[in-house]
């Protein structure tokens, strides 16, 4: 049997029946070069300005949080501060009680008891002098109103103006802030010229 010849009027298909169609030189392009070049670059210019403000946003937060973080520990040392400074403020008047009972011994008590009273009271003060107590110099300086509150007056030439020259009570500092100020007599020295100091007889006066 001879293959059988294409007919005079049907269209040959050299490439196969599954060959692509012609595309049409004519129909629109799917990309629009001009057109998608400009919206991408008003969509890129709208994420970077997004960017930026979410990058701004992000700073300010950081900063805030950085700020509060150093707002609570300041405010957690200043608390922790005052609340040591409370407790040492409640010892000072056994601290004095100790100085007081030192002083003035009764000679009918053993020295036992006393070298056992100093070995309590020496602990006790170097353990508040290690957390930040100071005693105020007083006897021989010159009185300091932020320092110092005077009781009393005492009139003396032989004194400077303003010394002072018998502390009552000792006053400390506890980590360079005033705990108690010290009080003490003060000496007013005769001022040359000084007509109402002249008038007055200071022989003995206090």
């Amino acid at each position: 049997m001879s293959k059988a010849e294409p007919s005079a009027g049907s269209p040959v298909n050299e490439q196969g029946p599954e060959a692509a169609p012609a595309l049409d030189p004519q129909a629109p392009s799917v990309l629009s070069p001009g057109a998608n070049v400009s919206e991408l670059t008003a969509t890129i210019q709208q994420l970077q300005a997004e960017n930026l403000k979410l990058y701004d946003r992000l700073l300010r937060t950081q900063a805030e949080l950085d700020n509060s973080r150093k707002r609570m520990q300041r405010e957690k040392e200043e608390f922790l501060k005052q609340a040591n400074a409370d407790l040492v403020r409640a010892l000072l008047p056994s601290l004095d009680a100790f100085e007081r009972a030192l002083k003035d011994r009764d000679q009918r008590v053993p020295d036992g008891f006393y070298k056992g009273m100093e070995l309590i009271y020496g602990g006790l003060l170097r353990v508040l002098e290690r957390a930040g107590l100071a005693r105020i110099e007083a006897l021989g300086h010159t009185f300091d109103p932020h320092l110092h509150q005077a009781v009393e007056t005492v009139k003396d030439e032989l004194r400077r103006d303003q010394e002072i020259v018998e502390e009552l009570l000792p006053g400390y500092t506890f980590r360079q802030q005033l705990l108690r100020p010290s009080m003490v007599k003060v000496a007013v020295a005769k001022r040359r010229n000084d007509p109402y100091l002249g008038s007055m007889d200071l022989r003995g006066s206090s």
